[in-house]
């Protein structure tokens, strides 16, 4: 699924392309010359952004509507709302009707690698930064967010015009994409597809005129591109290959007086370019220890100097190398040398901590450092004024206000400034970010320094909602514990802890506390209003903390730990107050656990704990009987045969039988009897590109039909809603991108109105709001009753699959009554439950003598809990159900073929991983669900066609030792994937792959 709101289709930008290059100054009637790009000169005149844009002249106006007259009516709606666009105007639309059942409602958390940028100031204080894959488009004083939703792999770079209006991002990973918002609008005016296939994209610049970008690639090998962004193409004007030895070039930008050169750096090479007609030309000037006899450091940022004629970049020693045009060839005529001509002509040692900003902004050069200084110098290097603060960290950008700076007043008073001449020095307010996520805006005039943001700065793995209020609970691998007003979006209180990181958090079920589990094994119970500590923290755990949960009457406390334990900590009185001990730990797992589950006795209000591990046991525990340091173990039950179970949750109570819900990796959900631990159900769970990882039912207020239940769940990279009962209809789910790099927890509201999840290493939490309506209507849509199923079956109802299963259903009503039989037969739409794996065999899904025993109980049982009797016959709709529920989600893969032959094989003289034929023959025997010799033979001897025995439209006799004759025949003694796969069970392979067994 994609995400919501999300415009991937470039059709909105493709019709509006002929305003935007009106817009941005270019000559719509000859846009053929901008291919070639044009020879390097001077920039044409940059028009007035605001003019040009929300309020154009006639003259534009006439030629866009010559130039669209043809179009469609359409096309100036979708026009209209860009040329139409004003600033602010994005946090003035009215809240719409949800049509998502997910829809991003607020971020928190920011990527503090990228840099911020002000949009605007004064009354409208509105700031962008990324967050994940989404841009946010922050109002703070209007305490209000705006999203650009497009990508769907993590932004790796961005840039905004000069005029704020024009924001460009990029990303890695598959699929990646360069979309150009506008930032008035929030409308996606260009998306460029497949503009790095490989990699995607690691750095990105846009020219001062806004009408082209340069962007490097993220591979090993990396490529520089130049593209016109106003073209409707796919291709770049030109671009150039560099070579790894130039190091990762992670910085680009454009000469702001002259938008045919740009410059990049890597961390040891600085590389200048210079494109036009004949394409891409780039430099390499050489730098070393040696040339100025004195350490370099590495490379930060570098810029073109507002002189023109010389370049800057700076170091980790805090130097500044100056770049020069040094070529005395060179006509005067040209704005700007070839970039071949650039060499070191300087290292300036401006201080002695690492610079790790470096900018031109109007008349002055400014830097940031490791420190948290600002420094602005003039053209000479001379400083100018110093900005610092005692508690900034690394600056990672700075962001100038587009207002101009009053006349100076008050000296400076949280700054130092300095200044060269008796005219005083006056600078732009500004945002500062730093590297450990936070963002400050000063004021030059001295009047404040305030703090904007302060978000985590590592790994969020944990969040909890409160149970009662509209409270979430943030916690960090840096320690930062946060609680935040969902519904006012904003925070309350916060705390550091010092020692270890955050892994989990869990409010007991009366919100009076708060527990929270660390990476180094310790646990800490905190009042859920204050946050301070109830009772001293303890340490029983070995490992960091994965899981933590309390029960329902808040007298256990239970934890699970990355060394497969699981501990329980008990409430007791002192003082007449609640306080906590430890009770006891049992290390009940030999893998890591998934999940642990308090809940309530069926006979009684104790409380009973489970855990569940990807050992795939599901152990319960006897918490009456338990005493210190004796945690015991009342069932172990094995709940999968070869699926790894991921999560699970107590089903709500849809019918008079209990049930516990676990999800798998092979996107199945099942359904345990709470009291037997029997599956009474396999059901096909959300097929996302990814198993479910976490699940939680959602609460509702629906009081009109308590019978509607919903599931919030998250998998690898998407958070989404199921509609319960669970019964495998695709239509039922929906899921959307949350974290692209991985979701780490989940959590819903008391309300059920929102749902949070956080990203991990992506420093994020984002907010969802709920609309079950809109996934109402979706599952209405896929159908009623059977319409979804046939949708799922090769071909559909009227496909060749569906009219084979068919016959083989009817088929098996004959076998059922004898074919043979000269009776008078009884025409059914059922079969007997003993045909069902006949049948499931017959239309190509092959399960074990386990899996066909749960599918037989599944029907068997389904209404004994209601009647009191045993089902025993299968209808065809039900047999379809059946099969879609129980089959492989995605089919047999020759994948797991070709990897059990990597474990159970060997390498013969060929290279080809194979099993020796009597090998083959023991493991069947022997390993897994054991074959007797003559199920094997009636086996193989089927499966090669052959029937040594006889035959006969009954079910196959075999004679065993006309089939250890036939398998000596017909297998070879080293079996390969492909010849077990296609000789052997007679499966379709891959033509590839048919072609190497040829070889063979």
């Amino acid at each position: 699924m994609g995400i919501p709101g999300t415009l991937f289709s470039t059709g909105a930008g493709r019709q509006d392309m002929t305003a935007l290059r009106t817009a941005l100054g270019e000559d719509t009637a000859a846009t053929t010359h901008l291919e070639g790009a044009g020879p390097p000169g001077p920039p044409p005149a940059l028009p007035e952004p605001k003019a040009a844009i929300s309020s154009p002249c006639s003259g534009c106006r006439e030629q866009e509507t010559q130039q669209r007259s043809g179009e469609d009516d359409r096309h100036d709606g979708s026009a209209s709302l860009v040329w139409a666009a004003t600033p602010g105007m994005l946090f003035q639309e009215d809240k719409q009707t949800r049509l998502h059942p997910l829809s991003l409602s607020w971020v928190l958390g920011y990527n503090s690698s990228l840099a911020v940028h002000s949009l605007m100031d004064k009354e409208d204080w509105v700031l962008l930064y990324v967050s994940s894959h989404t841009v946010v488009i922050h109002d703070i004083l209007g305490n209000r967010q705006y999203h650009l939703q497009g990508h769907t792999n993590v932004i790796s770079c961005l840039c905004v015009s000069e005029d704020r209006r024009w924001v460009a991002t990029a990303d890695r990973g598959p699929n990646a994409l360069i979309i150009v918002w506008d930032s008035f609008s929030g409308i996606p005016v260009r998306t460029i597809f497949e503009s790095h296939p490989e990699d995607g994209v690691s750095a990105i610049a846009i020219s001062q005129n806004a009408k082209y970008l340069a962007t490097i690639s993220a591979g090993t090998v990396q490529r520089v591109c130049v593209w016109k962004w106003t073209l409707p193409t796919e291709k770049p004007v030109c671009s150039t290959e560099l070579r790894p030895e130039f190091g990762y070039q992670d910085y680009v930008m454009f000469n702001p007086q002259n938008p045919y050169e740009f410059v990049s750096n890597s961390k040891t090479q600085v590389i200048f370019y210079l494109w036009g007609d004949a394409g891409l030309q780039y430099s390499t000037p050489l730098l070393s220890s040696q040339t100025f006899n004195s350490v370099v450091g590495r490379f930060s940022q570098s810029v073109f100097h507002f002189n023109n004629s010389q370049a800057l970049t700076g170091t980790s020693a805090g130097k500044l190398v100056v770049w020069d045009a040094v070529s005395p060839h060179t006509p005067s005529k040209e704005l700007r040398v070839k970039p071949h001509s650039m060499k070191a002509t300087k290292l300036v040692p401006m201080q002695k901590d690492s610079l790790t900003v470096l900018m031109v902004f109007e008349s002055s050069i400014v830097t940031g450092d490791v420190k948290g200084q600002v420094k602005f110098y003039d053209g000479e290097l001379q400083l100018l004024a110093c900005y610092s603060h005692s508690k900034v960290g690394p600056i990672q950008s700075i962001s100038f206000s587009k207002t101009p700076p009053e006349p100076p007043g008050a000296s400076p008073a949280c700054s130092t400034s300095c200044t060269a001449s008796s005219q005083p020095f006056v600078a732009r307010n500004f945002i500062l970010s730093t590297s450990d996520a936070t963002v400050l805006h000063v004021a030059t005039d001295g009047t404040y320094c305030e703090k904007v943001m302060e978000e985590a700065k590592k790994a969020v793995n944990a969040i909890a909602c409160h149970p009662r209020q509209a409270l979430v609970a943030v916690g960090s691998h840096c320690g930062l514990l946060k609680v935040w007003d969902y519904q006012q979006t904003k925070y309350l209180v916060s705390r550091i802890f010092i020692e270890a990181g955050i892994q989990c958090l869990c409010y007991d079920p009366e919100g009076y506390f708060l527990a929270a589990g660390f990476t180094d094994g310790s646990v800490y119970i905190l009042d859920a209003i204050s946050l301070q500590s109830i009772c001293k923290e303890f340490k029983f755990s070995r490992g960091p903390v994965t899981h933590i949960s309390f029960s329902h009457n808040s007298e256990y406390l239970a934890t699970a730990d990355e060394k497969y334990s699981v501990t329980v900590y008990k409430a007791v009185l002192q003082n007449g107050s609640r306080c906590w001990e430890h009770l006891a730990g049992l290390r009940s797992h030999y893998k890591p656990i998934r999940s642990i589950l308090f809940g309530v006795q069926l006979d009684s209000n104790e409380p009973r704990l489970l855990s569940l591990g990807e050992d795939r046991q599901l152990v319960e525990y006897d918490l009456n009987s338990s005493s210190k340091d004796h945690l015991v173990a009342l069932h172990r039950d094995r709940v999968e045969q070869v699926a790894v179970p991921l999560c699970s949750a107590w089903y709500p109570q849809l019918s008079t039988e209990s049930f516990i819900l676990i999800a798998n990796n092979c996107y199945k959900v099942k359904l345990y009897d709470t009291t037997t631990k029997m599956c009474r159900k396999t059901l096909l769970g959300p097929t996302y590109g990814s198993p479910l990882e976490k699940i939680q039912i959602l609460p509702t207020a629906n009081t009109t039909d308590p019978q509607k239940c919903y599931l919030a769940y998250i998998t690898k990279d998407k958070v989404g809603l199921q509609i319960l009962p669970v019964d495998g209809n695709p239509h039922k789910s929906s899921a959307f991108i949350c974290h692209p790099d991985g979701v780490s927890d989940l959590a819903s509201s008391y309300d059920g109105r929102y749902v949070f999840t956080a990203g991990g290493d992506d420093c994020t939490v984002m907010k969802w709001e709920v609309s079950l309506n809109a996934l109402d209507a979706a599952a209405s849509l896929g159908g009623e009753d059977l319409i979804p199923f046939y949708n799922l079956l090769d071909g559909g109802r009227e496909g060749e699959f569906f009219r084979e299963l068919e016959d083989y259903f009817y088929y098996a009503q004959l076998r059922s009554h004898g074919i043979d039989t000269l009776e008078t037969r009884q025409v059914s739409t059922h079969i007997p439950l003993e045909e069902i794996p006949s049948v499931m065999r017959a239309i190509g899904f092959y399960p074990s003598e386990e899996k066909i025993e749960e599918m037989i109980n599944e029907v068997k049982f389904s209404k004994y809990v209601d009647t009191g009797e045993q089902v025993k016959k299968i209808s065809l709709g039900d047999f379809i159900k059946l099969y879609i529920n129980h089959r492989p989600a995605f089919g047999l893969s020759m994948k797991k073929i070709q990897r059990a032959f990597q474990v159970l094989g060997y390498d013969n003289e060929n290279g080809d991983k194979v099993i020796d034929r009597g090998d083959l023959l023991l493991l069947l025997q022997c390993r897994g669900e054991h074959m007797t010799e003559d199920e094997l033979a009636q086996c193989l001897t089927t499966l090669m066609g052959r029937h040594p025995g006889g035959g006969g439209s009954e079910p196959d006799t075999c004679d065993p030792s006309g089939a250890a004759a036939l398998t000596e025949e017909e297998i070879p003694e080293e079996i390969t994937a492909e010849i077990f796969a296609a000789d052997i069970l007679g499966l379709p392979i891959a033509e590839p792959e048919k072609t190497n067994r040829k070889k063979r």
